[in-house]
C-alpha cells in the first residue's frame, strides 16, 4: 500500500503531508468507506460525522483562496486541539476519535479526505442523496495552521459577524465561502438529522443523558433511523430539529416544531430561512419536493467538501 510522503511546498511557512494518490489510495478509500459504514451501523454517529466535516470545511474564506492553508477549509485542521477547543466545535473530539479509528484501518488516506468521506457516507447511510465526491486532499500538519475562532455561524444573537439579524449573519458566513441563498437553504437542511445539547451549544435546555432528553432523544433505544430498526442511538439526550432525527429527508422543511414545540428545536437561524423573502421560496420548494432538496443539497455539499481543499492533481473518485 502506498505511504504518504512529506514534502516541502513553495511557501516556506508550512509543510504538507501529501498522499500518493494512485490505485492503492483508491483501494484504501474503499476500505475506509466500508469501515465507516460499519461504524455507522454500530453507533448511529451520522450527525456528528456530518458536523465534523462541515466544521472542518466551513472555516473557508474564498477571498484568499489563493493562499493555502490560510484560506482554511477542508484541510483536516480540526483534528488539532486548538481548533477543537473553539466554542462551535464543542463535542467534536468524539467525532475525531471515530476518524482516528478509521485512519487506523486506512492509514494512507488523509484526514481531510476521511472527514469528508465520512460525512458523505453518513448522509447516504441515513437515506440521503449520494454526494458527488473526489479525493486526494492534502492535510495541514501543524497546529499553527488551524483556523481562527469565529468563522462558523452562530445559532442565536449576538452574532460574531456583527450582523443584526439571523438572515444577515447567515449571508455573512456563507457568502464568505462563496455560497448563494439557494445553497444556504439547501445546506441548512442538514439539520434534518442530529441534535443540539445544552452542554455544547447552549441553545436548548435539553442536555446529556436520558433524563435530559426529549421524547425523541431521551430513550437510548428507539427507531429514529430511516429503516425504523430499533437500536442504540448512542448517548441519549439533547433536542433534535425533527422527530426521526437519524433519517435524512426533507422533514426539516416541514417545520415539525410547529405542532411539537416542547420537544423539537427551532432557532433564529432556522426561522430566518422561511421568513426572509429571498430564502423563503427555496425553503418552501424543499418542503414540497424532497427530490429538489436532495439534488440541490448534493451539489452544495459537494462544493462545501472542496472549500479550501488542496488536491494532489485532479483528485480521484471511488
Amino acid at each position: 500500500m502506498a505511504t504518504p510522503r512529506r514534502v516541502a511546498t513553495l511557501s516556506a511557512h508550512f509543510t504538507t503531508n501529501e498522499p500518493v494518490v494512485d490505485d492503492a489510495y483508491v483501494a484504501a478509500l474503499r476500505v475506509a468507506r466500508e469501515e465507516i459504514r460499519k461504524l455507522l451501523d454500530e453507533t448511529n454517529a451520522n450527525p456528528i460525522l456530518l458536523r465534523l466535516a462541515w466544521h472542518d470545511a466551513g472555516t473557508y474564506d474564498a477571498a484568499i483562496a489563493h493562499d493555502w492553508p490560510k484560506c482554511q477549509g477542508a484541510n483536516g485542521s480540526i483534528r488539532f486541539a486548538p481548533e477543537l477547543a473553539h466554542g462551535a466545535n464543542a463535542g467534536l473530539a468524539k467525532a475525531v476519535g471515530y476518524i482516528n479509528q478509521i485512519k487506523a484501518k486506512a492509514p494512507t488516506v488523509s484526514y481531510a479526505d476521511l472527514m469528508q468521506l465520512a460525512a458523505a457516507t453518513a448522509i447516504e447511510h441515513a437515506g440521503g442523496p449520494q454526494i458527488p465526491m473526489r479525493y486526494g486532499r492534502i492535510d495541514v500538519v501543524q497546529e499553527s495552521e488551524c483556523a481562527k475562532e469565529g468563522n462558523l455561524p452562530d445559532a442565536e444573537a449576538p452574532y460574531g459577524t456583527g450582523a443584526t439579524t439571523a438572515a444577515e449573519h447567515l449571508r455573512d458566513v456563507f457568502y464568505r465561502m462563496g455560497f448563494n441563498d439557494r445553497e444556504i437553504v439547501a445546506l441548512s437542511g442538514a439539520h434534518t438529522i442530529g441534535r443540539a445539547f445544552k452542554e455544547r451549544s447552549g441553545v436548548t435546555k435539553f442536555g446529556y443523558g436520558k433524563a435530559n432528553g426529549t421524547k425523541y432523544t431521551g430513550c437510548p433505544f428507539m427507531n429514529a433511523r430511516k429503516d425504523m430498526v430499533e437500536g442504540a442511538i448512542g448517548m441519549p439526550g439533547g433536542a433534535s430539529w425533527t422527530r426521526q432525527w437519524l433519517k435524512f429527508d426533507n422533514s426539516y422543511f416541514n417545520q415539525e416544531y410547529l405542532t411539537d414545540a416542547d420537544n423539537l428545536l427551532w432557532l433564529s437561524t432556522d426561522r430566518a430561512l422561511h421568513t426572509d423573502p429571498e430564502f423563503a421560496p427555496h425553503f418552501m420548494r424543499y418542503a414540497l419536493d424532497q427530490n429538489a432538496f436532495f439534488y440541490d443539497f448534493a451539489a452544495a455539499f459537494s462544493k462545501l467538501t472542496e472549500c479550501g481543499a488542496r488536491f494532489v492533481g485532479p483528485g480521484v473518485t471511488i
